[in-house]
């Protein structure tokens, strides 16, 4: 059978770190179009992986044809470049978030479903064993309807989002463009855009929970150009509230890795998870069930969705756990606290 065609535009430190190596670990794919701004490295994965073509513009990257593209582009970017390798005929998966204005991020659902192609979001955690268990309990038993939901996080982006250095698991040899992280333009904001994305493709992806309003405070230490550190406070769709806060910390003070926690409680039960202590636990009317869990059940990795966007170029069955709607709706959510910190008001949902 023939190879499925990968398409990689934005080819940054994470997608060298994560997403081509991981790509490489399926016999079945062909490294066919890349694309990065400098050549020196652009080139070097041209060679490392065998691609055929290798490219400053993108666009060379969809003309030669591929049946999935990842995009690892800045976020400003992702638009852009998702939208016209959804058009060109290929499966997208998307780092995360899938964009800065929640119009875009609903324009590429709808995109992604006129051309019948699937839109995965790089929300690495949704796919790890312990996560999709969490979300086979909440769809079996739930905890009825969501009254409250809180989310904390924090994780070892202080010297990436102040200027002064990158993030522990960037590749040596291609650190991060400051710019991509630190400028608005580009990144959106800081903390909020960088890291929360992934505790609210989480959190609303386990609740269903979509952001009605919002009230936000964030904060910029070390003369950091973007937020470091969120405060916010939601009301969803039901009527139900919850906060979601975070920011850079000292990441060794913490197993060396993310902490991420969650509760939910509604009118039958809660939900706790814990990735950092490798935790999770439901209560539902009478039904007390604690996971048996290993200690690193919780690292992070982001294999998931591109053994997903495999499976989608091979028209194989498989599950998304990251669709582009929950994209979409931590879009909105991170788009209502950015105006809310700007404007110092309750703001709502566009």
């Amino acid at each position: 059978m023939a190879k499925v065609r990968v398409g990689v535009i934005g080819a940054g430190s994470w997608a060298i770190a994560s997403h081509l190596p991981n790509l490489a670990k399926h016999d079945d794919v062909e490294f066919v179009g890349i694309s990065r701004i400098g050549e020196e490295i652009l080139y070097k994965m041209k060679d490392r992986y065998g691609f055929q073509v290798a490219s400053e513009d993108y666009r060379d990257v969809l003309k030669a044809g591929v049946d999935i593209c990842v995009i690892g582009s800045p976020t400003g970017l992702h638009h852009e470049h998702a939208k016209a390798a959804l058009e060109s005929g290929a499966h997208v998966m998307c780092e995360k978030p899938v964009s800065i204005e929640p119009g875009d991020a609903w324009d590429l659902v709808n995109t992604a479903e006129k051309f019948g192609k699937e839109l995965i979001i790089a929300f690495g955690w949704n796919y790890l064993p312990m996560m999709r268990q969490a979300k086979e309990l909440m769809d079996k038993y739930g905890i009825g309807n969501l009254e409250h939901l809180t989310i904390h996080m924090s994780s070892a982006t202080r010297e990436l989002l102040s200027n002064t250095g990158a993030y522990p698991d960037a590749t040596p040899e291609s650190l991060p463009d400051q710019k991509t992280w630190t400028d608005p333009k580009f990144s959106g904001g800081g903390y909020g855009q960088a890291q929360l994305t992934h505790a609210l493709g989480m959190g609303l992806w386990l609740t269903s929970a979509r952001v009605e309003s919002g009230f936000a405070l964030m904060s910029a230490p070390m003369n950091a150009p973007v937020e470091m550190h969120d405060a916010i406070s939601y009301r969803f769709d039901n009527g139900a509230i919850g906060s979601v806060s975070g920011g850079s910390a000292y990441a060794p003070a913490h197993k060396g890795y993310h902490a991420l926690e969650l509760r939910a409680i509604g009118d039958e039960g809660q939900l706790l998870l814990d990735l950092e202590r490798a935790a999770v636990w439901l209560y539902h009317k009478g039904e007390n069930i604690r996971l048996e869990l290993e200690d690193d059940d919780g690292f992070y990795n982001c294999q998931g969705p591109i053994d997903a966007l495999v499976s989608a170029g091979k028209n194989e069955a498989f599950v998304n756990y990251s669709p582009g709607e929950l994209g979409a709706r931590s879009v909105e959510a991170l788009d209502v606290a950015y105006r809310s910190a700007e404007s110092g008001k309750l703001e709502h949902r566009k």
